[in-house]
Protein backbone atom coordinates (compact mmCIF):
# COMPACT_ATOMS: atom_id res chain seq x y z
CA UNK A 1 0.00 0.00 0.00
CA UNK A 2 1.44 3.44 -0.93
CA UNK A 3 1.89 5.86 1.91
CA UNK A 4 -0.08 9.10 2.02
CA UNK A 5 2.31 12.05 2.00
CA UNK A 6 -0.46 14.62 2.58
CA UNK A 7 -0.02 14.57 6.33
CA UNK A 8 0.69 17.33 8.85
CA UNK A 9 4.21 15.96 9.37
CA UNK A 10 4.90 15.86 5.64
CA UNK A 11 3.65 19.41 5.19
CA UNK A 12 5.87 20.66 8.03
CA UNK A 13 8.86 18.82 6.57
CA UNK A 14 8.37 20.40 3.14
CA UNK A 15 7.90 23.83 4.72
CA UNK A 16 11.14 23.49 6.72
CA UNK A 17 13.08 22.42 3.65
CA UNK A 18 11.74 25.41 1.72
CA UNK A 19 12.67 27.76 4.61
CA UNK A 20 16.23 26.40 4.71
CA UNK A 21 16.64 26.68 0.93
CA UNK A 22 15.26 30.22 0.87
CA UNK A 23 17.44 31.27 3.82
CA UNK A 24 20.56 29.96 2.12
CA UNK A 25 19.61 31.69 -1.13
CA UNK A 26 18.91 35.06 0.54
CA UNK A 27 22.04 34.90 2.70
CA UNK A 28 24.19 34.02 -0.30
CA UNK A 29 22.68 36.85 -2.33
CA UNK A 30 23.32 39.33 0.49
CA UNK A 31 26.95 38.28 0.78
CA UNK A 32 27.51 38.37 -2.99
CA UNK A 33 25.79 41.74 -3.46
CA UNK A 34 27.30 43.51 -0.44
CA UNK A 35 30.50 44.63 -2.22
CA UNK A 36 28.38 46.15 -4.99
CA UNK A 37 26.17 47.91 -2.44
CA UNK A 38 29.19 49.36 -0.64
CA UNK A 39 30.72 50.45 -3.95
CA UNK A 40 27.50 52.16 -5.06
CA UNK A 41 27.16 53.88 -1.68
CA UNK A 42 30.68 55.30 -1.92
CA UNK A 43 30.08 56.34 -5.53
CA UNK A 44 26.96 58.25 -4.46
CA UNK A 45 28.82 59.91 -1.57
CA UNK A 46 31.73 60.95 -3.75
CA UNK A 47 29.43 62.26 -6.46
CA UNK A 48 27.52 64.46 -4.01
CA UNK A 49 30.75 65.88 -2.60
CA UNK A 50 31.91 66.74 -6.12
CA UNK A 51 28.54 68.34 -6.93
CA UNK A 52 28.70 70.53 -3.80
CA UNK A 53 32.23 71.59 -4.78
CA UNK A 54 31.10 72.47 -8.30
CA UNK A 55 33.32 69.78 -9.83
CA UNK A 56 30.64 67.48 -11.24
CA UNK A 57 27.56 68.07 -13.34
CA UNK A 58 25.36 64.97 -13.83
CA UNK A 59 24.21 66.42 -17.15
CA UNK A 60 27.78 66.69 -18.45
CA UNK A 61 29.79 64.11 -16.54
CA UNK A 62 29.46 60.34 -16.31
CA UNK A 63 29.71 58.10 -13.25
CA UNK A 64 32.97 56.75 -14.62
CA UNK A 65 34.57 60.16 -14.08
CA UNK A 66 33.69 60.31 -10.39
CA UNK A 67 36.60 58.24 -9.10
CA UNK A 68 39.21 60.24 -11.01
CA UNK A 69 37.78 63.56 -9.86
CA UNK A 70 37.31 62.47 -6.26
CA UNK A 71 40.87 61.10 -6.09
CA UNK A 72 42.06 64.72 -6.03
CA UNK A 73 40.67 65.13 -2.51
CA UNK A 74 42.47 64.38 0.73
CA UNK A 75 40.34 62.82 3.46
CA UNK A 76 40.88 63.46 7.14
CA UNK A 77 38.73 62.54 10.11
CA UNK A 78 38.49 65.44 12.53
CA UNK A 79 37.82 65.44 16.27
CA UNK A 80 35.04 68.04 16.40
CA UNK A 81 35.84 69.10 19.96
CA UNK A 82 39.48 69.94 19.30
CA UNK A 83 39.25 70.63 15.57
CA UNK A 84 42.33 68.47 15.05
CA UNK A 85 42.70 65.67 12.51
CA UNK A 86 43.01 62.21 14.05
CA UNK A 87 46.42 60.59 13.81
CA UNK A 88 46.89 57.23 12.12
CA UNK A 89 47.31 55.65 15.54
CA UNK A 90 44.08 57.17 16.85
CA UNK A 91 42.20 56.11 13.71
CA UNK A 92 43.41 52.55 14.27
CA UNK A 93 42.30 52.64 17.93
CA UNK A 94 38.83 53.77 16.87
CA UNK A 95 38.72 51.34 13.94
CA UNK A 96 38.00 54.18 11.52
CA UNK A 97 38.94 54.05 7.86
CA UNK A 98 38.60 57.60 6.42
CA UNK A 99 37.74 56.18 2.99
CA UNK A 100 34.65 54.35 4.23
CA UNK A 101 33.79 55.98 7.58
CA UNK A 102 30.04 56.69 7.71
CA UNK A 103 28.94 59.20 10.34
CA UNK A 104 25.28 58.23 9.93
CA UNK A 105 26.07 54.57 10.65
CA UNK A 106 27.59 55.42 14.08
CA UNK A 107 25.12 58.16 14.95
CA UNK A 108 23.62 56.23 17.88
CA UNK A 109 26.87 54.63 19.10
CA UNK A 110 28.04 56.22 22.36
CA UNK A 111 31.67 55.53 21.43
CA UNK A 112 31.37 57.74 18.36
CA UNK A 113 28.65 60.23 19.28
CA UNK A 114 27.29 62.35 22.14
CA UNK A 115 23.87 63.62 23.10
CA UNK A 116 23.47 67.33 22.37
CA UNK A 117 22.17 69.48 25.26
CA UNK A 118 18.71 70.78 24.35
CA UNK A 119 19.75 74.44 24.61
CA UNK A 120 22.57 73.87 22.09
CA UNK A 121 20.67 71.66 19.65
CA UNK A 122 19.64 74.38 17.21
CA UNK A 123 19.57 71.91 14.30
CA UNK A 124 17.33 69.48 16.24
CA UNK A 125 19.71 66.54 15.76
CA UNK A 126 19.53 65.07 19.29
CA UNK A 127 23.03 63.57 18.89
CA UNK A 128 26.30 64.66 17.26
CA UNK A 129 29.14 62.47 16.07
CA UNK A 130 32.47 63.05 17.81
CA UNK A 131 34.44 62.54 14.60
CA UNK A 132 33.58 63.77 11.11
CA UNK A 133 35.27 63.47 7.75
CA UNK A 134 36.57 66.62 6.07
CA UNK A 135 37.42 66.61 2.37
CA UNK A 136 40.13 69.01 1.20
CA UNK A 137 41.54 69.82 -2.23
CA UNK A 138 44.85 71.59 -2.88
CA UNK A 139 45.55 73.92 -5.77
CA UNK A 140 48.43 73.32 -8.17
CA UNK A 141 50.67 75.60 -6.10
CA UNK A 142 50.04 73.55 -2.95
CA UNK A 143 47.67 76.04 -1.30
CA UNK A 144 44.33 74.90 0.06
CA UNK A 145 41.67 75.40 -2.61
CA UNK A 146 38.47 73.70 -1.40
CA UNK A 147 37.05 72.29 1.84
CA UNK A 148 33.89 70.14 1.88
CA UNK A 149 32.04 69.59 5.14
CA UNK A 150 29.13 67.20 5.85
CA UNK A 151 26.12 69.01 7.32
CA UNK A 152 22.71 67.92 8.58
CA UNK A 153 19.69 69.34 10.34
CA UNK A 154 15.95 68.91 10.75
CA UNK A 155 13.68 70.47 8.14
CA UNK A 156 9.89 70.24 7.93
CA UNK A 157 9.44 66.44 7.77
CA UNK A 158 12.79 64.98 8.67
CA UNK A 159 16.55 65.38 8.75
CA UNK A 160 18.25 66.91 5.73
CA UNK A 161 21.73 65.64 4.84
CA UNK A 162 24.15 67.46 2.58
CA UNK A 163 27.56 68.96 1.99
CA UNK A 164 28.81 72.53 2.24
CA UNK A 165 31.86 73.41 0.14
CA UNK A 166 34.11 76.31 1.14
CA UNK A 167 37.01 78.05 -0.52
CA UNK A 168 40.45 77.51 0.95
CA UNK A 169 40.06 80.53 3.23
CA UNK A 170 37.53 78.54 5.27
CA UNK A 171 35.13 81.47 5.12
CA UNK A 172 33.80 81.82 1.57
CA UNK A 173 31.08 79.47 0.36
CA UNK A 174 31.88 77.56 -2.80
CA UNK A 175 28.64 75.57 -3.03
CA UNK A 176 26.01 73.52 -1.23
CA UNK A 177 24.05 70.36 -2.01
CA UNK A 178 21.66 67.93 -0.31
CA UNK A 179 21.60 64.21 -1.04
CA UNK A 180 18.88 63.01 1.36
CA UNK A 181 15.82 64.84 2.66
CA UNK A 182 12.06 64.48 3.13
CA UNK A 183 11.03 68.01 2.19
CA UNK A 184 7.92 68.70 0.13
CA UNK A 185 8.53 68.61 -3.64
CA UNK A 186 8.14 72.07 -5.18
CA UNK A 187 8.46 73.78 -1.79
CA UNK A 188 11.12 72.68 0.68
CA UNK A 189 12.40 70.28 -1.95
CA UNK A 190 13.72 73.34 -3.78
CA UNK A 191 16.86 73.12 -1.62
CA UNK A 192 18.26 71.18 -4.58
CA UNK A 193 17.04 73.63 -7.21
CA UNK A 194 20.13 74.83 -9.14
CA UNK A 195 18.80 78.40 -9.10
CA UNK A 196 18.65 78.46 -5.29
CA UNK A 197 21.99 76.72 -4.87
CA UNK A 198 23.52 79.32 -7.20
CA UNK A 199 22.79 81.98 -4.56
CA UNK A 200 25.36 80.47 -2.17
CA UNK A 201 28.79 80.78 -3.84
CA UNK A 202 30.64 83.87 -2.65
CA UNK A 203 28.69 84.24 0.59
CA UNK A 204 30.76 84.75 3.75
CA UNK A 205 30.34 82.62 6.86
CA UNK A 206 31.92 84.72 9.59
CA UNK A 207 31.63 88.39 10.49
CA UNK A 208 34.50 90.63 11.57
CA UNK A 209 34.29 89.24 15.13
CA UNK A 210 34.58 85.64 13.96
CA UNK A 211 30.95 84.78 14.71
CA UNK A 212 28.77 82.78 12.33
CA UNK A 213 26.86 85.39 10.33
CA UNK A 214 25.76 83.37 7.30
CA UNK A 215 22.00 82.89 7.39
CA UNK A 216 18.98 82.02 5.29
CA UNK A 217 16.52 84.88 5.64
CA UNK A 218 12.85 85.33 4.88
CA UNK A 219 12.48 86.96 1.49
CA UNK A 220 15.45 88.36 -0.41
CA UNK A 221 18.86 88.19 1.20
CA UNK A 222 21.18 91.18 1.15
CA UNK A 223 24.92 91.45 1.40
CA UNK A 224 27.54 88.75 1.77
CA UNK A 225 25.99 87.04 4.80
CA UNK A 226 22.39 86.44 3.66
CA UNK A 227 20.81 83.88 1.34
CA UNK A 228 17.22 84.16 0.06
CA UNK A 229 14.72 81.98 1.87
CA UNK A 230 12.68 79.47 -0.10
CA UNK A 231 9.27 80.79 -1.10
CA UNK A 232 6.48 78.92 0.69
CA UNK A 233 8.95 76.82 2.70
CA UNK A 234 9.76 78.86 5.77
CA UNK A 235 10.34 75.82 8.02
CA UNK A 236 12.75 74.24 5.53
CA UNK A 237 14.57 77.56 5.15
CA UNK A 238 14.81 77.84 8.92
CA UNK A 239 16.12 74.26 9.07
CA UNK A 240 18.93 75.09 6.62
CA UNK A 241 19.70 78.26 8.57
CA UNK A 242 19.85 76.26 11.83
CA UNK A 243 22.18 73.62 10.41
CA UNK A 244 24.54 76.32 9.14
CA UNK A 245 24.57 77.91 12.59
CA UNK A 246 25.22 74.57 14.29
CA UNK A 247 27.81 72.99 12.01
CA UNK A 248 29.88 76.12 11.49
CA UNK A 249 29.78 77.03 15.17
CA UNK A 250 31.65 75.74 18.22
CA UNK A 251 29.70 72.46 18.37
CA UNK A 252 30.47 71.65 14.74
CA UNK A 253 33.39 72.53 12.49
CA UNK A 254 34.09 75.87 14.17
CA UNK A 255 37.22 74.62 16.00
CA UNK A 256 38.53 73.01 12.80
CA UNK A 257 38.00 76.19 10.76
CA UNK A 258 39.64 78.24 13.52
CA UNK A 259 42.69 75.98 13.49
CA UNK A 260 42.74 76.27 9.72
CA UNK A 261 42.70 80.07 9.76
CA UNK A 262 45.51 80.11 12.32
CA UNK A 263 47.68 77.93 10.09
Amino acid sequence: MSSNKDTVGGTIKVALILCVVCSVFISSAAVILKPFQVSNKLLDRNKNILIAAGMFDPALNSDSEVDALFAQFDLQVVDLDSGEALSAERLAELNIDPATYDERAVFSDAQYSDAIPADEDVADLKRRVKYATVYTLDASDGSLETIVLPISGYGLWGTMYGYLALDGDGNTVNGIGFYDHKETPGLGGEINNPRWKALWPGKQIFDADGDVALSVVKGAGEGVHEVDGLSGASLTSRGVDNMIEFWLGSNGFGPFLTNLSEG
